[in-house]
């Protein structure tokens, strides 16, 4: 079995993030004791998908904790707020970034009599946990969304909800790779996703490393393999996912999930509980990320003489409940009314 991946960890008082701007053609590891890096590396996507920005972020504020470990209380306690209003401000969409930096502001403001120093060193102890929480919670995702797949045949993904968008092992890869080494005969479609092309670069390039049976297709001819019945499910990530089940993800993944109803195939979310946003009543709700109009012209050869013309470049979109099959949690399977499911895994956490 081949090396696990983790995009982002913990080295000698430095965080460690693999460089997904390069991959696949050069494998890079980055390192930064800055928290104001962290948060630039989280911007420009040198690390993406909603649960390792989660960790990044967690990260972040552990680097300035560490930054502030010889200030005053108040000091640090100030400190870390404008930390975390930095970190919050780098990508909106994904909800566990916020989540995260609650869980470590939340974790700080608990303990008010404690030193910045010896703060700081459990600040980095928190960020740790989060991390390994997160792998584990890959994990029992994968299991969970493995009994759902077909004994044999075609499963769709779009984006990369595998190792590198989140601690390790992946979600919605994960599912596949639970899937697969269980001894299912499942064959991966992952299409481009386009313009930023995670599903080519990076899905394609885990599922190589996995030696998983896989084919890679253009973001327009997943209906078409449908309709010839080569792709009988498909399984995502997910970047939020409001309390009545409407899901936010790369954008096209929206396109997907009708298709897929048209064609009467299962269309399944996976993420952890975190990404579930239970203060988010519906999909309208969800702020969609829009990101630089270079991203999308970069991508077409001479791209750069399209000077004066109006380029929309959404990075999420969100679906509906009514397509979706289930939603695939580290603390159970939502099935629809998802109102009351996701309620009731809530209340099981």
């Amino acid at each position: 079995m081949a090396d696990e991946i983790f995009p982002v960890r913990w080295e000698d008082n430095m965080v460690v993030m693999i460089d997904q701007t390069l991959l696949p053609g050069e494998y890079r590891e980055l390192k930064t004791d800055s928290m104001e890096e962290v948060a630039e590396w989280i911007e420009t996507m040198v690390v993406r998908g909603a649960p390792a920005i989660g960790v990044a972020a967690a990260y972040g504020m552990a680097l300035a904790a560490l930054s502030l470990a010889d200030k005053s209380r108040d000091e640090f306690d100030v400190g870390l707020s404008k930390a975390r209003d930095r970190l919050a401000r780098t990508r909106p969409t994904a909800v566990n970034l916020f989540w995260a930096l609650s869980r470590m502001t939340d974790f700080a403001e608990s303990h008010p009599s404690t030193s910045p120093s010896e703060l700081a060193k459990r600040l980095v102890k928190e960020a740790d946990l989060i991390r390994e929480q997160d792998y584990e919670m890959c994990r029992t995702i994968g299991r969970n969304g493995a009994e759902l797949l077909p004994d044999e045949g075609g499963v769709l993904t779009h984006c990369n909800a595998g190792a590198l968008a989140t601690a390790g092992y992946g979600t919605a890869v994960g599912v596949l790779r639970a899937a697969w080494e269980m001894g299912k005969k499942i064959h991966v479609y992952s299409d481009e996703t386009r313009p930023r092309l995670q599903g080519a670069r990076l899905t394609c390039w885990e599922l190589n490393r996995l030696g998983m049976p896989f084919t890679m297709i253009t973001d327009n001819m997943s209906g078409h393999l449908m309709k010839q019945g080569r792709i009988v499910a498909a399984v995502t990530g997910a970047d939020r996912v409001a309390a009545n089940g409407d899901a936010a993800n790369k954008i096209g993944t929206y396109m997907v999930a009708v298709m897929c109803k048209e064609h009467n195939i299962p269309f399944y979310i996976a993420a952890p509980l975190s990404t579930i946003d239970y203060n988010c009543p519906d999909g309208d709700s969800i702020p969609i990320e829009e990101r630089d109009r270079e991203e999308v012209l970069g991508i077409i050869p001479g791209g750069e003489v399209y000077t004066d013309i109006d380029v929309a470049n959404p990075a999420f979109d969100v679906t509906p409940a009514k397509y979706i099959a289930a939603i695939i949690t580290d603390k159970g399977v939502a099935y629809p009314p998802f109102t009351e499911s996701l309620d009731k895994i809530r209340g099981n956490s």
